[in-house]
């Protein structure tokens, strides 16, 4: 019986042996093979732009990157003013993020970094979980001050940062880029995401937020990976995934969808689409965006 349990399922690609020593002597194909690489630092020397407001922003208008456009638009939404921001776009694909002066900001050289300048001496914060609970806890905003309710946000919040690489490492890489289709890849993480999508539909169901009655920073955080996964559009895999058939995930991402703030802070450091703006300096760059795709 171990024997049998041991064998490849039918149809598996069996040909490789790991060797003793792995060793990085060829690119492994699939999409983001030119920048994936075994070791951290920087590759080159980039000075970073500043700007004129006491936040500045280095990111793409990736998941985790809405993440916190998103954040920064809720709070200007909410009256903090001091919460003006300068986003600077990092193109990924060119290797933006192992210039310099960004690994001085994220030595993990991952979108987004942010530097904040309001303070006597500039702080540095990388990851996006990160970003949202030094802006949450600097502003008193979106983040609850009980105990228990506090918990409940920030354990969804790290429920995201833990979950998302099934989804987008995991089932996106092997669905959408891999160089080739592994079927035991694909149902691996197919079902580890469905599971997750069962985990946020069934707190749905008793929950109008994921922290509770309130709008906070998990719904911000859990948002732009899994909102856009039940719309469909991420690895075009809707149809794959079924799912329509979460209901309330479905309820919850059209209700945060409709927010003014979310809408605005989806299309900041978009280098593509419409409407986008591929920098952020001022609120009339949002503005001149949403009104040229509305005419």
């Amino acid at each position: 019986m171990a024997d049998d349990a041991a064998k490849p399922p039918p149809n598996f690609p069996a040909d490789y042996t790991p060797p003793p020593v792995w060793q990085w002597n060829k690119e492994s194909g699939g999409r983001f093979a030119a920048i994936n690489r075994p070791i951290a630092g920087p590759t080159h020397d980039k000075v970073l732009p500043v700007g004129e407001h006491p936040f500045q922003l280095y990111s793409l208008g990736t998941p985790n990157g809405v993440k916190v456009t998103i954040m920064f638009e809720e709070l200007l939404a909410a009256g903090h003013g001091g919460a003006e921001y300068d986003a600077w776009l990092i193109n990924i694909g060119q290797g933006d993020q192992f210039g310099s002066g960004f690994v001085d900001i994220n030595p993990n050289s991952k979108i987004p970094a942010l530097l904040d300048r309001s303070e006597p001496k500039p702080v540095r914060i990388f990851e996006s979980a990160s970003i949202l609970m030094y802006l949450a806890e600097k502003f008193g905003a979106f983040l609850p001050t009980d105990r228990a309710a506090r918990a409940e946000v920030i354990s969804w919040v790290m429920w995201q940062m833990g979950s998302a690489p099934y989804l987008g490492g995991g089932f996106g890489h092997f669905y959408a880029y891999a160089p080739m289709k592994i079927e035991y890849a694909i149902d691996r993480f197919a079902m580890e995401v469905k599971r997750q999508l069962d985990v946020l539909d069934r707190r749905l169901a008793e929950s109008e937020y994921l922290g509770g009655a309130d709008y906070t920073i998990a719904d911000m955080a859990v948002w732009p990976w899994y909102g856009l996964l039940a719309k469909g559009g991420a690895y075009e895999s809707g149809e794959f995934l079924d799912v329509q058939s979460y209901r309330n995930v479905q309820r919850w991402t059209e209700q945060v969808g409709q927010r003014e703030a979310v809408k605005r802070g989806r299309i900041v450091n978009r280098a593509q689409g419409k409407p986008a703006i591929a920098e952020r300096h001022s609120a009339a760059d949002i503005d001149t965006a949403l009104a040229e795709a509305g005419k």
